[in-house]
């Protein structure tokens, strides 16, 4: 037990050291991206600074493998040079039984990475969209999907107009029992139209069933007007610009996915996207785990061995390989191709199985 806690506490310097120094360099690397990117706007210093660390979390969760298989190669390389892996053998404690520690702490570390680090990147990369786009000028988030279904926001100089609909189709193009409420800059509503399908077309929405409510009359609904013909409503909306409205999965913070899945499902829109993702978070420690025993199955040997630059090497890319099938199988399940679970799970189970099989291969060899 007491070597176990020495190996976990090893481990864990190692991982705090390597995470510090991805933490500086991209740091590094966004400030002066932050400066060269806004620099017509007059940025300066400190807001970059900030901006930049709204950014990097995104990033730092994002190549967290990376850092957990270089910190399982650094601590097997310090325990080699310094013959405590040799000493750890002489005992009689197999290399199985040894790698319990930096496995477990492996789980650990990335259940806190789900259930901690993954809120804070979910909220640090909104804050970072709303003061990137206000700096840009742009007019942020178009889309919103609440429990009364969802919200669009489309306008220009002259104004605004809001539009809710019960439910869409699954991109979005097409949305049912929906009402259009037109705003002039700076003032009240002065357009309501409702209308049984709103369909998106190049440059108008086309809306069936309307009936149109001229809000700035005396009597608004004694001079209603339904249109039978279909009515077409000019718009600057495009299939790509409210598809990237959904923004990514990675924007939703782990604990509000289940019901950021429901309220999609239930507006119409196809939430396989989040699905996987949602998979593949809870994934996310068995894959920690899996680049740790990656990395013990080329470099937890005596230094004497030689051949430590190639072992580095092949674990590197054994880690890589997995990194890209990860998101090879990502891609596969967000369209369909193969089911969510196989998706997100398959990748970390086989570098494990794998792992493990170089492993007992050593250990009889």
């Amino acid at each position: 037990m007491i070597l176990s806690f020495y190996i976990a506490r090893k481990f864990l310097g190692m991982f705090t050291l390597v995470f510090g120094v991805f933490l500086g360099i991209l740091m590094l690397i966004e400030v002066i991206d932050q400066l060269r990117r806004h620099a017509g706007a007059g940025i300066s210093m400190g807001k970059a600074v900030y901006l930049s660390a709204l950014s990097v979390p995104e990033s730092l969760y994002q190549i967290l493998p990376l850092v957990m298989i270089l910190s399982a190669i650094a601590l097997f390389l310090a325990l080699a040079r310094s013959s405590e892996l040799v000493v750890v053998r002489a005992a009689g404690r197999s290399g199985l039984r040894f790698l319990m520690a930096p496995v477990a702490t492996a789980l650990i570390l990335g259940a806190l990475a789900v259930a901690v680090l993954n809120p804070l990147v979910a909220a640090t990369s909104k804050e970072y969209d709303a003061l990137s786009a206000a700096m840009d000028q742009g007019d942020g988030s178009i889309l919103s999907i609440s429990a009364e279904g969802l919200w669009l926001r489309q306008g220009d100089a002259s104004g605004q107009s809001v539009i809710q609909a019960a439910r869409a189709n699954a991109d979005g193009t097409v949305l049912y029992d929906v009402p259009f409420l037109t705003f002039v800059n700076g003032g009240p509503p002065t357009q309501r139209i409702t209308a049984e399908t709103a369909r998106l077309e190049p440059g108008f929405w086309v809306l069936d069933r309307a009936k149109r409510w001229d809000l700035a009359g005396d009597n608004p609904e004694r001079d209603a007007v339904t249109v039978a013909e279909p009515l077409q409503l000019p718009t600057d909306m495009t299939q790509d610009r409210l598809r990237d409205s959904f923004g990514t999965p990675s924007a939703v913070a782990f604990w509000n996915l289940p019901a950021y899945i429901r309220g999609l499902e239930k507006a119409g829109f196809s939430a396989r996207s989040y699905q996987v993702w949602f998979q593949m978070e809870m994934a996310t420690p068995l894959l920690l785990s899996a680049m740790v025993l990656i990395a013990a199955g080329f470099t937890m040997r005596h230094a004497r061995f030689g051949k430590t630059g190639s072992m580095v090497l092949l674990a590197l890319m054994g880690g890589f390989l997995i990194f890209f099938l990860r998101n090879f199988a990502q891609v596969l399940g967000e369209n369909g191709q193969i089911p969510v679970l196989v998706a997100a799970w398959s990748p970390p189970l086989g570098a494990v199985l794998m792992a493990l099989g170089l492993l007992l291969h050593l250990e009889d060899g």
